[in-house]
């Protein structure tokens, strides 16, 4: 098949096309809600794909690190907001960049203020966390004494400015096939940034609140009084998302394809050269065990999304082991490249570290 033709090791295809669309659908939905995309770039991580979100007017982005804010400012964006909790060792980073772009960082207790001040010489923009469910980091919106604690140190100091509030609602992940719970969870954050606006924008009339993650802004049409959404995930999609309900089999962009190196018909097995060094080992829930990624064929202009009962249901560092059921594997034999459609996008692209396109053109990723 054409597309395999040049391959020779694990690969990880990107269907620019289905990307665009990705794109395109949810840059469409911030305008029609009239709220800032700020798309979160740590799932592609790559200055190529990050240049085909300016063509929908994309001039803000989320990053994960100050490492990769660096390597997107090097790529022209100046406004950059960094959605993990300051770390104060990356301070000759931060003001290196906090010189060039509009930097804007996330703090969840007053302490981090005190200390970012002392450290940080140049004006940065600071966001106030504010855990709606998930429980990972933030702070909860009924502690209005902490709240307040880190609005006050921050206003202590004039070259550091409240932006607003950031949300993740992480826990709508754990969500499977029910577009209903996902909207309840949305439900829930938005009372939330209806009840902190209402208390903090007489203070604060440009108080931002900023909400991000896939689940909800794929599902959503309204976004009540949310200013910002930052999803990141959507850009690809995975198989995950598709569990979930957030996104359908044939709008994830990425698939792996990888060599198969060993059949074993007699125990329902194929082996491939995929393992948790492709893949992560990130899993699902399958009728026999787990799923590490669902199989695809490969066809001459992609993949198809046809039912193949396939999927890879153990990894170890080089190996991925594919239950295939009886009859399943006829037909596939040891040289041959089959399609794995990943689990978690972001952790897969992340160990790759590149793609190639279905025009075999190769896009690097920060490295």
């Amino acid at each position: 098949m054409r597309i395999s033709a040049s391959l020779t090791e694990p690969t990880l295809l990107l269907d620019k096309q289905k990307c665009l669309s990705n794109i395109s659908i949810m840059a469409e939905k911030a305008l029609k809600n009239n709220v800032i995309f700020r798309p979160h770039f740590k799932t592609h991580q790559s200055h190529e794909v990050g240049r085909w979100f300016r063509e929908f007017g994309v001039d803000k982005i989320t990053v994960s690190s100050v490492k990769m804010a660096e390597y997107f400012a090097s790529d022209g964006w100046k406004d950059i907001t960094v959605a993990f909790p300051v770390n104060i060792h990356e301070k000759d980073r931060i003001n290196r960049l906090a010189e060039k772009v509009t930097l804007n960082l996330l703090v969840v207790s007053p302490e981090t203020v005190d200390q970012l001040v002392k450290e940080i010489h140049h004006p940065v923009n600071v966001f106030v966390e504010i855990d709606t469910g998930y429980h990972r980091t933030g702070v909860a919106p009924e502690n209005a004494a902490l709240l307040d604690a880190i609005l006050n140190r921050i206003d202590a100091y004039p070259h550091v400015t409240f932006n607003g509030f950031l949300t993740h609602d992480g826990h709508s992940y754990k969500i499977r096939s029910d577009k209903r719970s996902i909207l309840n969870i949305h439900q829930q954050t938005l009372s939330i940034a209806q009840s902190l606006k209402e208390k903090y924008s007489a203070k604060y009339p440009d108080v931002i609140f900023s909400l991000g993650d896939t689940p909800t802004c794929s599902v959503a049409e309204t976004f009540g009084n949310v200013d910002e959404i930052r999803p990141g995930n959507f850009v690809f999609y995975d198989f995950t998302q598709v569990a979930i309900g957030s996104c359908s089999l044939e709008q994830i962009a990425v698939a792996m394809a990888c060599p198969v190196v060993a059949t074993y018909p007699e125990r329902n097995e194929i082996v491939v050269h995929g393992g948790a060094v492709h893949f992560s080992k990130d899993s699902l829930s399958a009728p026999n065990g787990n799923s590490f990624g669902k199989v695809v064929r490969l066809t001459e202009n992609g993949w198809s999304t046809e039912e193949t009962g396939m999927y890879i249901k153990s990894l170890s560092q080089e190996h991925g082991i594919i239950h295939a059921e009886k009859n399943q594997d006829q037909n596939i034999n040891v040289g041959d490249w089959l399609g794995v459609l990943p689990v978690h996008s972001c952790l897969t692209a992340d160990v790759m570290k590149a793609y190639s396109t279905l025009e075999d053109e190769t896009i690097t990723m920060m490295r």
